[in-house]
């Protein structure tokens, strides 16, 4: 099923750093423990308040390390948060699409059209959610709906309120976006250690928007494999992501992000949704908001952007009345030559048609020559009319003739006469006695 997600627009930076404005918890799903981390996010800088782990959450019962969570939220000041849950990176199909000249608005049917291509559930229902990316490209996220409703089972118990499943890949790539938009130096490769130890390396190019992967390698290998999926030169030096991702003005000493930032960049990334928006997988039955206090910024916001869009609309409004104005002005001053225009027009049409009238009528004598004399020709002796009757479109001959009949064929293979027929025949001593009426072909 597709999942909502806005699409990030192209904004200043400094426009960017008034809209980072909210609160995020990250709660990163390991394989024995639950990381989470607390941010706040204002313009000029990030707090982390508070980081913590929750021990072998998979053989304790969920209310009792649930509990655990609600006393770090409290202590943290975010009780009422909603969590940005990081799945684990085995349980996500994660794809790239390009999608170049999409319109935002037929971005979901796109994906939606090859989605049965994309995973190898076959049937199965699966849910899934879209992030996008540089050069008209998109992330993809893929996960079947049993695993979703797994967490979202074990959550409930637990009594943690989450707002979005989203994975590693898109959680980095809206995190650095709190450092502005675009490539650092044309590309760049980040390396750190996951929870279980393995090497995670993220890594952007104009090539390859993205690459995400964890590597069971040396960080040398495992950097020389990625900048070769993102066809970066060989010499390029490797950063960590803990330089990547915006640095925190406050952070505790147990939040160490050199050994594991995904908690942070997760927090980040639930922080501000709309600036800088990640997949999220969770369907909207499942998400849950404890605090309305949330969207405060948001309308504030909202409100300053219609009032700017108002006093846009009246200005434009106005302007608009002030040129059409204009307009009409020129108009009034130009309606005269119009005018006059206008009927020289119709002068000159008027003469022209009777010249082609006086011209036809000057032909029409040279055309009924033309065909009394083909006439004259087709009817020889022993054959004679007593009366032609010529008119624009037909033609009527009375004469004798040995045979009426005959007469047909010769009018109508003449390039004059088409669609001859007899109109009276009466034998006679000499012969017969005809009355015949013939079509003139056009322009004859």
């Amino acid at each position: 099923m597709p999942l909502d997600l806005p699409i990030a627009f192209p904004i200043g930076k400094d426009f960017r750093r008034l809209l980072a404005f909210g609160s995020g918890v990250g709660l990163e799903i390991g394989a024995k423990s639950l990381e989470v981390a607390v941010t706040r996010v204002r313009p000029n800088k990030i707090q982390v308040l508070g980081r913590l782990s929750i021990e072998d959450y998979a053989t304790r019962p969920a209310a009792e390390w649930g509990a655990q969570y609600t006393r770090f939220l409290k202590a943290s000041g975010a009780e009422r948060l909603s969590a940005t849950v990081l799945l684990p990176r085995r349980e996500v199909i994660v794809r790239q699409i390009a999608l170049p000249g999409v319109a935002a608005k037929d971005v979901k049917g796109a994906i939606r059209f090859q989605l049965d291509t994309l995973h190898p559930y076959g049937e199965d229902d699966v849910v899934w959610g879209w992030s996008p990316l540089a050069y008209g490209g998109v992330l993809v996220g893929i996960v079947p709906r049993t695993t979703i409703q797994r967490y979202v089972a074990l959550f409930d118990e637990a009594g943690v309120a989450a707002r979005s499943f989203t994975f590693s890949a898109a959680a980095v790539h809206s995190a650095i976006r709190f450092n502005g938009i675009g490539l650092a130096g044309g590309g760049f490769v980040a390396l750190s250690r996951s929870a279980a130890g393995a090497v995670e390396v993220y890594g952007e190019s104009p090539s390859r928007p993205l690459f995400s992967a964890e590597f069971d390698l040396a960080p040398e290998r495992a950097t020389m494999l990625a900048l070769s999926e993102l066809r970066l030169p060989a010499g390029t030096a490797p950063k960590t992501l803990e330089e990547m991702l915006p640095t925190p003005a406050v952070n505790p000493v147990e939040n160490d992000l050199s050994r594991n930032a995904l908690p942070y960049a997760t927090a980040l990334s639930g922080a501000c949704p709309r600036f800088a928006p990640a997949a999220n997988l969770l369907p909207p039955e499942y998400r849950r908001f404890n605090s309305r206090a949330v969207f405060v910024p948001t309308m504030v916001l909202a409100a300053l952007l219609l009032l700017v869009a108002g006093s846009m609309a009246a200005y434009a409004s106005w302007s608009e009345k002030q040129y059409l104005k204009q307009i009409g002005s020129q108009i009034a001053a130009l309606e005269p030559l119009h005018k006059r225009a206008d009927s020289l027009d119709k002068e000159t049409a008027h003469t022209r048609a009777r010249a082609q009238l006086l011209d036809q009528f000057r032909k029409q004598t040279r055309t009924d020559l033309d065909a009394l004399n083909e006439l004259t020709h087709l009817l020889e002796p022993p054959a004679w009319s007593n009366n032609i009757e010529l008119a624009r479109d037909a033609v009527r001959i009375a004469g004798e003739a040995p045979q009426t009949a005959p007469l047909l064929k010769i009018l109508d293979a003449s390039p004059f006469f088409e669609k001859t027929e007899i109109q009276m025949s009466a034998p006679r001593a000499s012969g017969e006695t005809f009355q015949i009426r013939t079509n003139r072909r056009k322009g004859k």
